[in-house]
């Protein structure tokens, strides 16, 4: 016999979801709608385990974003400069434009931080390319699992020189897929208003700025700072890629 009604209303949501739900993979795909189609993609944990993170690079990535962070919060009174390529459409030139760079970084270091923009999503207002991630042979194939790689890998060897990364996290989950390599992070005008993006920003250690929103209104981008700095619980994607709640302590 049930004493607690909130045991009994558990109870009675998991029976009727058991008797809604199909029984097999084969069920859910006949009851899937017939106008998409899927492809499996690596999980952000086998990702990050086939382009593993030395220790040395993970103890200078967390360097550059402190670096990032005393500078945005006035301990360090260098400029912070992020710098590079509208988006990535060619991992050779980015990587060549990256060593060039890093060469000029540390005739500038005393003056001025350089952060490289590797930004491999696009947001786009109608259609268009949407970034080396979606699509990295510009053909509109599509093929997300290579361009995840591709991005991965340039974010990587860029690191590896010493120069910080910069990126727009448009699609939140893609964020797991990059983020250990982050050391700065834009919220684009698009973007700015939204709760997922600034819960995803409450839970990231890199730095995050938020663009006005794309009337030019700056109070959108206020807000969105306010938001992310606070803790929030929300919906995420987790290493192995399961769902997950997740418990972030926001983003100072």
């Amino acid at each position: 016999m049930f004493t607690d009604l909130t045991e009994l209303m558990t109870m009675n949501a998991h029976a009727s979801l058991a008797e809604r739900l199909p029984d097999s993979p084969a069920e859910l795909d006949l009851a899937a709608e017939t106008n998409r189609a899927e492809m499996t993609l690596p999980t952000p944990g086998a990702l990050r385990h086939a382009l593993p993170l030395d220790p040395l690079l993970v103890e200078r990535l967390q360097a550059q974003r402190r670096a990032v962070h005393d500078i945005l919060q006035g301990h360090d009174d260098r400029l912070l400069v992020v710098v590079g390529p509208c988006s990535i459409h060619d991992p050779v030139a980015a990587m060549e434009y990256a060593q060039r760079l890093a060469e000029l970084t540390p005739r500038v270091s005393d003056r001025l931080l350089p952060v490289m923009r590797v930004y491999v999503e696009k947001p786009r207002t109608t259609v268009g390319w949407k970034g080396l991630a979606y699509d990295p042979d510009l053909d509109g194939g599509g093929d997300m699992a290579r361009g995840l790689q591709l991005s991965r890998q340039l974010m990587r060897d860029i690191a590896s020189l010493g120069l910080p990364v910069a990126t727009e996290l448009l699609q939140p989950m893609l964020a797991p897929y990059l983020d250990d390599l982050l050391a700065w992070v834009a919220i684009g005008a698009r973007t700015t208003e939204s709760q997922l993006h600034r819960e995803l920003a409450s839970g990231l250690d890199a730095a995050v700025g938020f663009k006005n929103a794309t009337s030019g209104d700056v109070k959108v981008a206020l807000d969105a700072m306010r938001a992310a700095a606070h803790p929030h619980q929300h919906f995420a994607l987790a290493a192995d890629g399961r769902p997950v709640m997740r418990e972030t302590a926001g983003n100072p």
